[in-house]
């Protein structure tokens, strides 16, 4: 009976100390994921054209003809409308006086450059220019006048006074000399910036190119005709036949829409000084919200803005995309990584 209950002590703790050692394995500890923190800045923009101007004709007159509406492409010197005026030039107006006033500004500089020459400078000159003289002549008169003030009372067969007084006759004259030479100098130098003028003028009214640099010119002096000054498309037109219309008024808005650009409007002093000319751009519009557009940035504003208590800065994206539903105006989501 002893023995039995032996045996089955020896059984028990056998089967317990087998137990123990089965250990259950501790489990391997499951990696956490890095997560890495979004260095994007996103900010919100406008998309515009990558130009535009606004047209206002630079006379008073009745509108007639507008030969566009809104939508039309238009080519670089394009007529877009014309006034009725007694007042205004057409181009071809303007063309036939502007050839007339640089044939009359050239004779302008022959004739005051040949009196210039002509002029016998005194010898007392020599060495000066025409300013110089009359500097030098001014000074020499002041001294002979404070010269001749003691003496101007006594009677006129003092010798003194007649030495003092003649003194101050050559100073006079020599001043007077000196201011004639520097008149026709200036009249040299008139001449020659009338003559710039004409030519910059007759160079802008015959450009075949129709430059943008030219179009003011052509603007002011053919002032009967609105023209375009780019190619582009036409999105406004304020204009009716039979219409008075009032110089400086914008009547016309032309858009160069062959590239776009997108300008942001809260961008804050924060994030602007991360930026850089040249840093790329992914823009979506929000009326497109399917397409990404790429872009790089063109230019960072150096002036500052206020939107709602923050201090922001415009920057502008040249987009190197485009999309046939892109218009000017639309909201655009700006991300800069």
């Amino acid at each position: 009976m002893k023995s039995t209950r032996f045996l089955i002590a020896i059984v028990i703790v056998s089967l317990l100390l087998t137990a123990c050692g089965q250990v259950a394995a501790t489990p391997a500890p499951t990696a956490i994921p890095t997560v890495l923190a979004d260095t994007a800045i996103i900010t919100e923009g406008r998309l515009e054209p990558i130009r535009y101007a606004d047209l206002a004709l630079n006379a008073n007159g009745l509108v007639s003809e507008v030969l566009v509406k809104e939508g039309d492409q238009v080519e670089a010197g394009q007529v877009l409308a014309r006034l009725e005026s007694s007042e205004a030039k057409t181009l071809e107006t303007a063309q036939a006086e502007s050839a007339q006033e640089l044939t009359t500004a050239y004779q302008g500089v022959r004739d005051a450059q040949f009196k210039l020459d002509n002029f016998d400078v005194p010898s007392d000159f020599s060495g000066l220019t025409p300013r110089q003289a009359v500097s030098t002549t001014l000074d020499k008169l002041n001294t002979a006048r404070a010269s001749y003030e003691p003496y101007k009372y006594l009677g006129q067969s003092n010798d003194l006074r007649r030495e003092y007084k003649k003194r101050l006759d050559d100073a006079w004259a020599k001043y007077r000399k000196a201011i004639q030479w520097m008149e026709l100098e200036s009249a040299v130098e008139t001449a020659n910036a009338r003559l710039v003028q004409a030519q910059k003028n007759n160079d802008a009214l015959q450009d075949p190119s129709f430059a943008e640099n030219t179009a003011g010119a052509r603007a002011a002096l053919a002032n009967a005709e609105v023209r375009a000054p780019f190619a582009g498309v036409i999105t406004k037109v304020d204009l009716k036949v039979g219409e008075f219309a009032s110089a400086g008024k914008p009547v016309v808005t032309i858009a160069d829409t062959s590239t776009w650009v997108v300008k942001t409007t809260d961008l804050t002093e924060i994030d602007v000084v991360e930026l850089s000319e040249g840093d790329p751009a992914t823009v979506t519009l929000d009326a497109i919200p399917g397409a990404e557009l790429k872009g790089n940035i063109l230019s960072i504003g150096q002036n500052y803005a206020q939107n709602q208590g923050d201090i922001v800065y415009e920057v502008t994206i040249l987009l190197t995309d485009k999309n046939a539903a892109m218009r000017w105006g639309m909201t655009a989501e700006v991300k800069f990584q």
